[in-house]
């Protein structure tokens, strides 16, 4: 009865209600944070998933899956269905899930591009050809080892060798290594050089970034981290397998021009490249001249553009007020709001490519790939439901 009547005249307090509610849902948060930790796959798991979207038919698949885990482990990459798809897109069309892929005409093209930079760093074909002549460590001549190659990897070590037992040869030669990409994703060498010097690698090796390239672990390694890890705002993996192609944010800067071209009615090449490079860089190129017309209108000076420009390379381009404001009026103009991302339009030059070939092709062959092996992707996790 005492207890009753001092229930009736002291109410529940409200704070007392909620610190009960918070208690209880602190405490399901942690039960669902566990039950979470433990629906999470291990690293094993993880192998089987990418081993079993792996074409059929390619030799060592769990050994493929192994290095992909473990790539994606320590570059920090969510392991899910889209990702994981991405980047065996990405190798198929590549390489078909080849660690050093045969090229066909290898020996011709690198005669041809070691004459082509010959002659662009002032050294005399004759010259070249006569210290091809020497005995390779192999006992082989340079030149003879030239005219068998049949890999990238072959290619590369040959000019290694070359450079450092001809005298003066990193001087003279060090531009002459006509191979730039490497491995089954055929990965930038120069970026792998960067990111490792940057980020470290993880792995153990001989301590050349170039050689790494050319193994599975490391040409994935390489591969992975310049296709995913990268922040960016895209809607759709497309647009990072026009990156890969093309360099980081090509799609963003792409439509970055695109908003410039509606904003002034210049016509812009969308290449993604927001200022020149290379030999006259610091002269203003096509898109900079076009963003200089919208000056006033955007509150700009020149040199506030071109310093806004420089970052086009970054994440942070479009968190500045020039991406905002060309935007803004872009989309005044139009009454629509317009793509944040658009393919960049590249025809794709290289000794290896005999036909013509550009960055939207290759996105969308690389999408197409992506897309069938996220149908694989659902289908085997519909089966194990």
């Amino acid at each position: 009865m005492q207890t009753r009547t001092m229930r009736s005249r002291f109410p529940a307090s409200p704070i007392l209600g909620w610190l009960i509610a918070v208690t209880l849902a602190a405490l399901a948060g942690c039960a669902s944070d566990e039950r979470a930790r433990d629906a999470a796959p291990s690293p094993a798991e993880i192998r089987a998933r990418i081993a079993g979207l792996i074409p059929a038919g390619t030799p060592d698949r769990a050994g493929w899956a192994a290095d992909i885990q473990s790539s994606m482990a320590a570059l920090e990459i969510a392991p899910n269905s889209a990702n994981i798809c991405a980047v065996l897109a990405v190798t198929e069309q590549e390489s078909g899930f080849r660690a050093d892929p045969a090229v066909p005409g290898l020996s011709r093209i690198a005669w041809e591009e070691i004459e082509r930079r010959a002659e662009r760093i002032g050294v005399p074909m004759l010259a070249v050809r006569l210290a091809l002549q020497i005995d390779s460590p192999t006992g082989k001549r340079y030149g003879e080892r030239l005219d068998a190659v049949k890999t990238e990897k072959e290619l590369s070590r040959i000019f290694e060798d070359f450079i450092g037992m001809v005298p003066m040869g990193e001087r003279l030669f060090a531009g002459l290594n006509p191979v730039r990409t490497g491995g089954p994703m055929q990965v930038s060498i120069a970026f792998a050089e960067r990111h490792a010097a940057a980020s470290g690698y993880p792995f153990k090796s001989d301590g050349s970034v170039r050689h790494e390239v050319f193994t599975r672990r490391g040409g994935m390694y390489f591969g992975i981290a310049h296709l995913l890890a990268y922040p960016a705002n895209y809607d759709a993996h497309l647009y990072r397998f026009a990156d890969f192609n093309a360099g980081h944010y090509a799609s963003r800067n792409a439509a970055f021009q695109n908003a410039v071209s509606v904003a002034t009615g210049i016509a812009l090449d969308l290449d993604g490249d927001l200022i020149r490079h290379g030999s006259g860089s610091d002269a203003p190129g096509s898109t900079e001249l076009a963003v200089r017309a919208l000056a006033r209108q955007i509150d700009m000076d020149h040199g506030a553009i071109r310093n806004a420009l420089e970052q086009g390379d970054g994440a942070a381009f479009e968190r500045g007020k020039l991406y905002r404001r060309v935007f803004e009026l872009a989309e005044r103009i139009e009454h629509k709001a317009l793509p944040r991302a658009v393919l960049p339009r590249i025809d794709l030059h290289s000794p290896k490519i005999t036909r013509k070939l550009t960055t939207e092709w290759f996105a969308k062959r690389v999408d197409e790939r992506h897309r069938r092996c996220i149908g694989r992707a659902g289908a085997s996790t519909a089966d194990n439901t």
